[in-house]
C-alpha cells in the first residue's frame, strides 16, 4: 500500500482538537446479578440513528458471513444474525471460537441509541481454588495446564447470544441455526486456515479427541480441500434450535460436557450445577470522547478500558499524529503500548471481585502524567498508581491464541461488535457433542499471590470471570449516532490491533481496509513483535535507530474486522491476514 500522507491527512493533522475525557459520558461496569434483569442505561444521548445504513456483515470465515446476511436478508437483527454467524463460525473455524467458548457483544440500539456491553465470560468453578494450576506446590507448564480438565469454565456464548436475542432479536431463535445445522450435517470444504491449524504442533490439534475428529477415513489428516463433516455438531445446533440455551446447559449436552471435562488426566471440576447457574450479564459500556468520535468498549473483565486509556495518552504525544509512513508515529505507539499494558496487567480483573480502577485508569490528570513518561521509556513499563488503585501482585497470566471477531449492522440501524473465543487453539483439545471445550480458565494468573501475600487482580476464585483481553469497539459520533464498529482476535495483542486500526482511521484518515492491512506493532515489555516484512528497510532502520528493534511477531495474528460510516457510505474492511470477508446486500 502506499504509505506516503495525503494531503487530507496532513490538514487533519493540523486540527486543534480539544481532548476531552467527558466524565458525563463515563459509564462503568455495573456489578452482581442483579444486572440480569435490569434494563441496559443508554450510553450518551437518546439520538436514534440517522436513517437505515445497513445490511453489512464483516467475519471471518466467507460461510459464516453469508449465514448472517441470509439472515439478514429475511429481515432479521443484526442480534439474529450474530447468533447464525456464530454456530457457523464454532463449525468452520473451530480453533477460534464456539459453543463451548465465551464473547463479549457490544450492541448499538439504534431506536434508542443505546449502547449495551453483553459478557458472556466464561467462569470458574464452585470448586476452583485459587491454586487451580498448582500441583506439588507448584505452577503446572502450561502445556499441561491448558489440556487438563482444569482449563474449562462454563462457557458463556450461547446463554450471551440468547439474552442478548431476548431483547433485541426480531426473527425466532428456532429459525437461526438452519445454516449451521445443513454445514455439519452435508459436510464443508476444509479451509487453508483450518488445514494448517489441524497440521499445526499445537498439543490440542493432537489431542485423542481432535485426532478422531481431523482424521479421513484412511486415518489421515484432512487437508485443504477435504469435505468435513460433523453429524453430532447437526445435532447439537437442532437441540439449540428447538430447545434454546437450556439444550446446552443441562440435558444430555450438559452431560457430555462435564464426562469430557473429568476425563482423562488433570480432571475438572466443572459439574452439571456450574454449567445450570451460568448466567450473562448486560452491563453498561465503558465510553469515552476522543477526537471527534465516542468509543464504547465492555466493561472489565474485558480489557476494552486499556484501548481508551491509550488512546487519551496519545492525545499529550504529538508525535502519534504523525502519519503511518512516521517512524517517530510508531515508535510513540509503541511506548504507549508499554504504558497501557503495564497498567491493564496490574489492575484489571473481574470488577464483581476486584476493585478495579477503571475511572482512575482514565483520570485526565493520571493520563497525562503516564503519557509523559512515554518518551523517557528504555525498556519494559512499570505500572503506576491511578486514583482509587489497591495494592495488586504482579500479573502471571499467560493468554495464548484462538479468537474471532466480527461486526454487523442490519437493516434497521443496529449494530453488532462481537470478539468471541475458546480462548487457545482447539481450546482445551476435548470435544463434547461435537463442539470443542475452552481452556478459558488459563486466562486467570497462574500465581495468586506474590511473596508478601498481595494478591494479583486476576487470581482464580469461584464463579469468577478471567480477565480478558477482547475489546469490540461501537464507534458514536458526538451526537450519540452510531458510525462505526471494529475489533480483533489476537491474545494480549488484541488491544495493540484494535488500537492500530482506530488510529488509522480516526486519526491518519486512513480507509478502515488500509488501517487493517497496517503492519502490526506490538510492545508488551522490553520486546517489539511485529509484521516485520510489511515495514520498509528504511522504517525499520529508523525504528531501531529509536530503539524499536523489530523482530517477527509471537502472538496470534490480528483478525481485524470493522465498518465506519463516512461520506455517505460504508467503509468496511476484513483482516487479509485470515479468510475473512465483508457482505453488503
Amino acid at each position: 500500500m502506499d504509505m506516503t500522507l495525503s494531503a487530507s491527512l496532513r490538514r487533519r493533522a493540523a486540527r486543534i482538537l480539544t481532548p476531552v475525557l467527558s466524565t458525563a459520558l463515563i459509564l462503568t461496569a455495573c456489578a452482581g446479578p442483579m444486572r440480569l434483569s435490569a434494563e441496559p442505561a443508554p450510553v450518551a444521548a437518546q439520538v436514534p440513528s440517522q436513517g437505515a445504513r445497513g445490511p453489512i456483515v464483516s467475519a471471518a470465515n466467507p460461510l459464516a458471513a453469508e449465514a448472517g446476511m441470509a439472515v439478514l436478508r429475511r429481515g432479521g437483527s443484526a442480534v439474529d444474525a450474530a447468533v447464525a454467524i456464530q454456530a457457523v463460525l464454532g463449525l468452520v473455524e473451530p480453533q477460534s471460537s464456539g459453543l463451548g467458548g465465551g464473547a463479549f457483544l457490544m450492541h448499538y440500539d439504534a431506536a434508542s441509541g443505546a449502547v449495551t456491553a453483553f459478557d458472556g465470560r466464561e467462569t470458574a468453578p464452585s470448586a476452583a481454588t485459587p491454586e487451580l494450576f498448582f500441583e506439588d506446590g507448584e505452577p503446572l507448564g502450561f502445556r499441561e495446564a491448558v489440556l487438563s480438565g482444569r482449563s474449562t469454565g462454563a462457557p458463556g456464548a450461547v446463554a450471551m447470544l440468547a439474552m442478548a436475542h431476548e431483547r433485541h432479536g426480531r426473527l425466532a431463535w428456532s429459525g437461526l441455526f438452519g445454516d449451521a445445522a445443513r454445514l455439519a450435517e452435508d459436510g464443508f470444504i476444509v479451509s487453508p486456515r483450518l488445514a494448517g491449524m489441524i497440521a499445526s504442533r499445537a498439543p490440542q490439534a493432537s489431542t485423542d479427541w481432535a485426532r478422531a475428529y481431523f482424521s479421513g477415513a484412511d486415518g489421515e489428516r484432512l487437508e485443504a480441500g477435504d469435505t468435513l463433516r460433523n453429524p453430532a455438531y447437526a445435532a447439537t445446533v437442532r437441540a439449540l434450535a428447538e430447545d434454546g440455551p437450556d439444550a446446552l446447559y443441562r440435558g444430555d449436552i450438559a452431560r457430555e460436557i462435564i464426562a469430557a471435562v473429568q476425563a482423562g488426566e488433570r480432571p475438572g471440576a466443572l459439574s452439571l450445577e456450574d454449567l445450570a447457574a451460568y448466567r450473562p450479564v448486560a452491563r453498561e459500556a465503558v465510553c469515552r470522547e476522543w477526537r471527534l468520535y465516542v468509543l464504547c468498549v465492555p466493561p472489565p473483565p474485558s480489557s476494552g478500558l486499556a484501548v481508551l486509556q491509550l488512546l487519551a495518552m496519545a492525545e499529550h504525544v504529538p508525535a502519534v499524529d504523525g502519519g503511518p509512513a512516521e517512524a517517530d508515529a510508531w515508535t510513540a505507539f509503541a511506548q504507549l503500548q508499554r504504558l497501557m499494558y503495564a497498567d491493564r496487567d496490574r489492575y484489571v480483573g473481574d470488577a464483581d471481585f476486584v476493585a478495579v480502577p477503571v475511572a482512575g485508569l482514565l483520570d485526565p490528570a493520571y493520563v497525562a502524567g503516564r503519557a509523559a513518561l512515554a518518551p523517557t521509556l528504555g525498556g519494559a513499563a512499570e505500572p503506576g498508581l491511578p486514583p482509587g488503585f489497591q495494592p495488586r501482585a504482579a500479573d502471571a497470566t499467560a493468554e495464548p491464541a484462538g479468537t474471532s471477531h466480527f461486526v454487523v449492522v442490519d437493516a434497521q440501524g443496529n449494530a453488532v461488535s462481537m470478539t468471541t473465543t475458546v480462548e487457545s487453539i482447539f481450546g482445551s483439545g476435548r470435544m463434547a457433542a461435537g463442539f470443542f471445550l475452552n481452556n478459558q480458565l488459563t486466562d486467570f494468573s497462574f500465581s495468586p499471590v506474590d511473596a508478601a501475600g498481595v494478591p494479583a487482580a486476576n487470581a482464580v476464585a469461584p464463579g469468577k470471570r478471567p480477565r480478558s483481553s477482547m475489546s469490540p469497539v461501537i464507534i458514536l459520533d458526538r451526537e450519540g449516532r452510531f458510525v462505526g464498529a471494529v475489533g480483533s482476535p489476537g491474545g494480549t495483542s488484541i488491544l495493540a490491533y484494535v488500537a492500530k486500526a482506530l488510529i488509522g482511521t480516526l486519526a491518519w484518515d486512513l480507509s478502515m481496509q488500509d488501517a487493517i492491512d497496517l503492519p502490526n506493532l506490538v510492545a508488551r515489555g522490553d520486546g517489539f513483535g511485529a509484521d516485520t516484512e510489511m515495514f520498509t528497510p528504511e522504517l525499520q532502520a529508523e525504528l531501531a535507530a529509536a530503539g524499536i528493534d523489530l523482530r517477527p511477531n509471537a502472538s496470534e495474528n490480528s483478525g481485524l474486522h470493522g465498518v465506519l460510516w463516512r461520506d455517505g457510505r460504508w467503509d468496511a474492511g476484513a483482516d487479509p491476514r485470515r479468510e475473512g470477508v465483508v457482505l453488503t446486500r
